[in-house]
């Protein structure tokens, strides 16, 4: 068998962890799906602490719903969170120009005022509810499908 690199084994292991956490199939869910929707806002820095606590209140596995909040990184948060800017102006009309990268980075874009926070935080609510939504249910369908994920009482032995 041929040997798999060691930074693929690393991350191999990390998310086997992850996907073995404690709680129940719906626990689990939950906690992803609350993860989820907070890594869709623009709250650089407070995502995590929002999905634990968000986690808390939907009874939800906290460990995941950090893990979720994951879905914003420095590769997709600028596309994410332009797509969530163009929904909020589909739903409410065109607002003002969605700010220039040095805006963003210097997180001076929160004084373009309400026009633009408005539509960025609807646009990102709905986004973070469908994909919220559909991590949730997903997680949720996989984990019934795997008998090892559901912990060590529900594991069989490998042959």
């Amino acid at each position: 068998m041929a040997r798999r690199h060691p930074l693929l084994q690393r991350i191999r292991r990390i998310l086997e962890w992850l996907w073995q956490q404690e709680g129940s199939a719906s626990q689990r869910a939950r906690g992803l799906a609350v993860g989820v929707f907070s890594g869709c806002f623009p709250f650089f820095g407070l995502q995590i602490v929002i999905g634990v606590a968000l986690a808390s209140v939907v009874r939800g596995n906290h460990l995941l719903a950090a893990a979720g909040t994951w879905i914003s990184n420095p590769f997709t948060s600028l596309p994410l969170y332009w797509f969530n800017y163009q929904l909020g102006i589909l739903l409410l009309g065109p607002g003002p120009s969605f700010p220039e990268l040095d805006m963003l980075l210097s997180e001076r874009f929160w004084h373009l005022g309400w026009g633009f926070a408005s539509r960025l935080l609807l646009g990102s609510t709905v986004v973070g509810l469908i994909c919220a939504s559909l991590a949730g249910l997903l997680y949720w369908r996989w984990l019934h499908r795997q008998p090892a994920a559901l912990g060590p009482a529900a594991r069989r032995p490998r042959r």
